[in-house]
């Protein structure tokens, strides 16, 4: 460390006071650097994918805070050093949400999600997690969740044998069976790995998101994610629905969305995710 941090002095050009080891994540170390004059956030990685994970990271949260609708932690370097990888990134000093901070975060989350293109996907691919994930471009929204959302993952899950063959739907039964329900879908951009873990709300009281996998996808890819582990309070689901209303096929869907990440939680942590994935996947195929 005493040589990462030297380094990380002369791209700062400023004198490190204090580096102290936080809570960051399940994936790298994570640490608050303090100088005299200002704090950052480094996370650290030594896995052969590090730099490409930082990368898409910091590509993720430059493109949303180009959007000027939600902030995110200012990235200062993404580089890799001598057996490691870092991502320095300015220190956001946060509180606890309030009813109206959450109403905050649901309202520009909103506005984010009203970023569209032409297609679903991105010019480049990322990870959800320490997975990859694909994000090959479609401009059908059926063709794009089918094809680089769940076809990839419930692959994986028969490889590592935590799924059989036989509770695995294929292209053609997964497709007649979302089309109904997926038509008429804009691209919308998303952060793409939103639970409550990454949202930060500012002292100030000032939304920020971090830690994204961005794609362009349905709007309410977030807000399945949000659903799964909770950490979202009531004002911030009503806040975002004065924006963008839900219709009568949003709870099949926030399922169906949710088996995506429940899929990759077991594809990374193992059996206890089992029984989540296989109640979607008897329910809806």
């Amino acid at each position: 460390m005493e040589k990462l941090k030297a380094y990380i002095e002369a791209l700062i050009e400023d004198s490190i006071t204090t580096i102290k080891s936080i809570n960051g994540g399940d994936i790298s170390s994570a640490y608050r650097i303090d100088t005299s004059k200002n704090s950052y956030f480094l996370k650290q990685n030594t896995s052969p994918i590090a730099l490409a994970m930082f990368q898409t990271e910091a590509y993720g949260l430059n493109t949303i805070a180009k959007t000027n609708t939600i902030k995110t932690p200012s990235v200062l370097a993404c580089e890799s050093f001598e057996d490691s990888a870092f991502l320095l990134m300015e220190y956001i000093e946060w509180k606890s949400p309030s009813s109206e901070d959450f109403k905050n975060l649901g309202r520009q989350l909103a506005q984010l999600h009203k970023h569209t293109s032409e297609s679903f996907g991105l010019e480049q691919n990322n990870f959800i997690g320490r997975l990859s994930q694909s994000n090959t471009k479609h401009t059908s929204w059926v063709n794009f969740y089918t094809n680089e959302r769940l076809l990839p993952q419930l692959e994986l899950a028969k490889q590592k044998g935590l799924l059989q063959s036989s509770e695995c739907p294929n292209l053609e039964l997964i497709k007649p069976k979302l089309k109904p329900i997926f038509d008429d879908i804009k691209p919308s951009l998303l952060h793409g790995d939103l639970w409550s873990g990454n949202y930060l709300i500012s002292k100030n009281g000032q939304p920020y998101l971090i830690d994204p996998a961005v794609y362009y996808g349905h709007h309410e890819i977030d807000i399945a994610m949000t659903k799964i582990f909770g950490g979202f309070g009531d004002p911030f689901y009503t806040s975002y629905s004065a924006a963008i209303s839900p219709d009568k096929h949003t709870e099949g869907r926030i399922e169906i969305y949710q088996l995506y990440y429940l899929l990759a939680h077991l594809n990374m942590f193992g059996k206890s995710y089992y029984e989540s994935v296989s109640s979607i996947l008897t329910k809806y195929f």
